[in-house]
């Protein structure tokens, strides 16, 4: 292998992809993989965690998993050290796991908007601390938290997601301002509207054949004319894990179609 070709190989590599169970995070632990890096991710039930792993198995993927719940501290210490025992120390983690919940926020519970933050914010600080000690050991590391356009835009109805991700933004930008002199970087990677089994129902025909509301919304409001692939994450995850970004420090990727640079088309 080249040494340009080697600054973007994952070889002997190890990830942990949170939350990577099935759609975004199983396609850039599937990434990681082909990269040549050893997989650990994590699940919060047995049932998720059985099926997780026969996709893996199905793609030709050896990954570890561990059922953890990530805004728990003691779960994700352990978590942390058994994969430092069978795999070894974390080179890379992607914080991917989250959840959103599509309520107004006048009508949202002050305990619905706590979850949120919980998992899509809190959690990313738990896990990042937990494995930054074993990175400033190595004299290496790269962490890279799933953020969102709504790191940027606000909507209706995702208060505490868009205030989460716009948290999660900052949170980069301080492991980078706190250890980018241990060689650590700390990037987000923002999608776009991904096309995923959880969206697809925006996503379909109407009875009398013409797009969906939300299909059209996106469509004209994404420059790309269409809506990501968990595939369109693989290149730019690999590349902000790799030896290739290593002089990129916080730093959000948008992988977004062009959305976040486009006013949207003038009305007829």
């Amino acid at each position: 292998m080249d040494t340009f070709s080697k600054n973007f190989s994952l070889e002997g590599k190890v990830a942990l992809v949170t939350g990577a169970a099935y759609g975004i995070g199983f396609a850039i632990a599937e990434a990681y993989a082909k990269a040549g890096a050893k997989i650990a991710f994590n699940c919060r039930s047995q049932k998720h965690m059985d099926q997780a792993l026969a996709d893996y198995k199905a793609k030709g993927i050896e990954a570890k998993g561990y059922i953890c719940d990530v805004t728990n501290e003691a779960d994700v210490q352990k978590m942390v050290a058994d994969i430092e025992k069978e795999l070894g120390i974390i080179d890379i983690l992607v914080n991917n796991a989250g959840i959103i919940k599509r309520i107004p926020m006048d009508e949202m519970t002050v305990e619905e908007f706590r979850q949120v933050i919980d998992i899509d914010l809190n959690a990313p600080f738990i896990v990042s601390k937990a494995v930054i000690p074993g990175m400033k050991k190595k004299g290496h590391g790269k962490i890279i938290n799933v953020c969102s356009m709504m790191s940027e835009l606000g909507r209706e109805t995702v208060s505490a997601y868009a205030a989460a991700k716009g948290g999660l933004k900052m949170l980069t930008r301080n492991i980078c301002s706190e250890f980018g002199e241990y060689n650590i970087q700390c990037n987000g990677i923002g999608p776009g509207y991904i096309a995923t089994p959880q969206t697809a129902p925006l996503r379909e025909p109407q009875a009398d054949g013409s797009r969906h509301p939300f299909d059209n919304f996106i469509i004209s409001k994404t420059p790309a004319a269409r809506w990501g692939t968990p595939e369109d994450l693989m290149g730019p995850a690999v590349f902000l894990a790799s030896d290739a970004s290593d002089f990129v420090n916080g730093h959000v990727l948008y992988v977004d179609g062009g959305i976040l640079a486009y006013i949207g088309k003038q009305p007829k």
